[in-house]
C-alpha cells in the first residue's frame, strides 16, 4: 500500500478522486494529552475492489493538506466517512472546511435499520462479509515508522467502507430515506457543533444545585478552565476535573492557603498560573449581581408529566419504530416522550423526518384524535 508523504503526490491522488463518484475517508488521531485532536494519519480509497487506496502522513514536514481540502470542496464527489463527527472536527479545526457532500455510513445504517450507533466492525461483518483485525486500534499513531499491522488496520477502514457505502446508498434510494440522512448530517456540518465557547462551558457541568451564587462561581470557574485548556491545547480535565470545580464552587477559596485545602484539586490544578486563575474566577463569581446569576433551564424532572400518556407514547414509539425499521432511540428519547406528555413541543421527535414517522401520530394521540389497539402481538392506530 502506498503512503503519501509529499504535497505533489497528494494533489495527484486528489485530482484522480475528483473524477470519481465518491471517495472513502478515515483518520487516526490522538487526543489523550491535548485539547484538540492531533491528526496522525489519513486514509483514502477510490471506488471498486481494486480502486486505489492510500495512506497520507500529515506528520511529514512541509506536507500541505490543501489538495485534500480542495477535494472536500469538490461537490461532484461524495466524501464517505463512518461515524464522522470526530473526523469532521479535526478538519474543521485544521482547515476550516467540511467535506461536501458528506455521507456518514453510521447515520445511514441507523436509518436503514441496523440499530443505534452501529459500529464499523458490525457493518463490515454484516454487509461486506469480512472480518477486521482490531489489534492495532489503540496503538500510538504518532510514532514513526508505522508498523505493517498498523497500516493494514488503517487501510481496512476505507476499503471495506466502499462496499458498505454502495449497499447503504442503494437502500436509501429504495426506501426514499436520503432526506432523513441529510437532516442528520446537517448537524454534523454545522460549525456550532464543534465550537465550545468558554462563557458557555458551565452548561456542560452536571450539578443539581440551583443556588444562583453557586452557579455564578461554577460559570466563572468553567470559563477560566475552558479558556486555559483551549489556549494551551491541554485537556480540560488536566486543568481540573468537574468534581474539583464543584468543590471549589462550594468552598469558594479566596487565598492560596484556602485553595491548598481542596481535597479534589490535583497537582496540575495547584500550579501558580492555574491557582491564580481559580482564585480570580471565584472572586468574579462572588461579585456577580443577583440579577445576573445564570439559571439552569427547568429540568425535565420538574415538568408535570402525564404518566399514563407517556406510557401510551412509548407503546406508539415501539410500534412506529418497528414499522419503519428504525431504532427507537433514533426517533425519540425517553425524555422526549416525557416532554411531549407534559405538553412540550420543542423536541427533535416532533421535527423533520421524525415527525413524519412518529411525531404526527404522537400529537394526535395527545389530543385524543387516535387511540391504540392491540391484536395479537401487533399495535394498531385507531381513529377516534
Amino acid at each position: 500500500m502506498k503512503t503519501i508523504t509529499t504535497t505533489e503526490d497528494l494533489a495527484q491522488f486528489c485530482e484522480a478522486a475528483k473524477a470519481q463518484p465518491y471517495v472513502t475517508v478515515d483518520t487516526e488521531f490522538l487526543r489523550e494529552r491535548t485539547y484538540y485532536s492531533k491528526l496522525c494519519l489519513i486514509q483514502l480509497a477510490l471506488p471498486g475492489k481494486t480502486g486505489d487506496a492510500v495512506l497520507v502522513d500529515p506528520l511529514v514536514k512541509d506536507l500541505s493538506l490543501e489538495p485534500l481540502y480542495d477535494l472536500f470542496r469538490h461537490e461532484p464527489t461524495v466524501k464517505v466517512f463512518h461515524a464522522a463527527r470526530q473526523d469532521l472536527e479535526i478538519f474543521f479545526v485544521e482547515g476550516k472546511v467540511f467535506p461536501t457532500p458528506l455521507f456518514d455510513t453510521q447515520v445511514a445504517a441507523m436509518v436503514c435499520g441496523f440499530g443505534e450507533q452501529v459500529g464499523y466492525e458490525t457493518l463490515v461483518r454484516k454487509i461486506a462479509r469480512e472480518s477486521l483485525d482490531k489489534t492495532s486500534r489503540f496503538t500510538d499513531w504518532s510514532h514513526r515508522p508505522l508498523s505493517e499491522a498498523q497500516k493494514t488496520y488503517a487501510i481496512a477502514d476505507v476499503t471495506h467502507l466502499r462496499v458498505i457505502y454502495e449497499f447503504l446508498n442503494k437502500e436509501l434510494v429504495r426506501t426514499g430515506r436520503h432526506k432523513w440522512v441529510a437532516e442528520e448530517l446537517a448537524i454534523l456540518t454545522d460549525p456550532e457543533t464543534y465550537i465550545t465557547r468558554p462563557e458557555d462551558a458551565w452548561t456542560r457541568v452536571k450539578t443539581r444545585t440551583q443556588s444562583g451564587r453557586f452557579l455564578a462561581v461554577v460559570r466563572e470557574l468553567a470559563r477560566f478552565r475552558e479558556d486555559y485548556a483551549q489556549t494551551r491545547n491541554v485537556p480540560r480535565a488536566r486543568v481540573f476535573k468537574d468534581d474539583a470545580l464543584l468543590e471549589l464552587a462550594s468552598t469558594r477559596p479566596s487565598t492560596v492557603e484556602e485553595l491548598g485545602r481542596s481535597r479534589l484539586l490535583l497537582r496540575e490544578g495547584r500550579r501558580a498560573d492555574v491557582a491564580e486563575g481559580i482564585l480570580s474566577a471565584v472572586k468574579a463569581g462572588m461579585e456577580i449581581k443577583s440579577e445576573d446569576f445564570p439559571k439552569i433551564e427547568n429540568g425535565r424532572e420538574q415538568i408535570q408529566v402525564d404518566s399514563a400518556l407517556a406510557d401510551l407514547l412509548r407503546v406508539l414509539l415501539k410500534a412506529k419504530s418497528e414499522e419503519a425499521g428504525v431504532a427507537q432511540k433514533l426517533i425519540a428519547t425517553s425524555s422526549d416522550l416525557d416532554v411531549i406528555a407534559a405538553g412540550g413541543r420543542e423536541v427533535q421527535a416532533l421535527k423533520g423526518w421524525r415527525r413524519e414517522v412518529f411525531g404526527q401520530d404522537a400529537l394526535r394521540l395527545c389530543s385524543g384524535e387516535i387511540a391504540l389497539s392491540a391484536r395479537g402481538g401487533a399495535v394498531r392506530v385507531v381513529q377516534v
